[in-house]
């Protein structure tokens, strides 16, 4: 699973890099508009990890606000929700789970 991890961090990075050669930025100008540093660009763009702030900075900074947004859920989940419903259905049989025998 840290691979599979890895290799999107890799992907998002690649993704950056494309983006900011497409609009004919170097990394340093990027960084400068998104307000982070050079070294944290760098560290994005190779899939060396980055922090969440940083990503949407310069996602920010490249025009991909839309591609931000859509990653936010449309409606926020409340775990409450999930008990409150529990008990307006009183006669919900509860599920039990066996163990099967070896």
């Amino acid at each position: 699973m840290a691979r599979q991890h890895q290799e999107l961090e890799v992907a998002l990075g690649d993704g950056i890099r494309a983006q900011r050669i497409e609009q004919r930025l170097t990394q340093d100008e990027l960084a400068v508009r998104a307000n982070v540093s050079l070294g944290a660009l760098k560290n994005l763009e190779n899939g060396r990890g980055s922090t969440t702030g940083t990503l949407v900075r310069v996602a920010h900074a490249l025009g991909q606000d839309e591609w931000l947004r859509s990653l936010v859920p449309s409606r926020t989940f409340n775990p409450l929700d999930l008990i409150d419903a529990r008990r307006a259905d009183p006669h919900r049989a509860r599920r039990v789970r066996r163990r099967s025998s070896p």
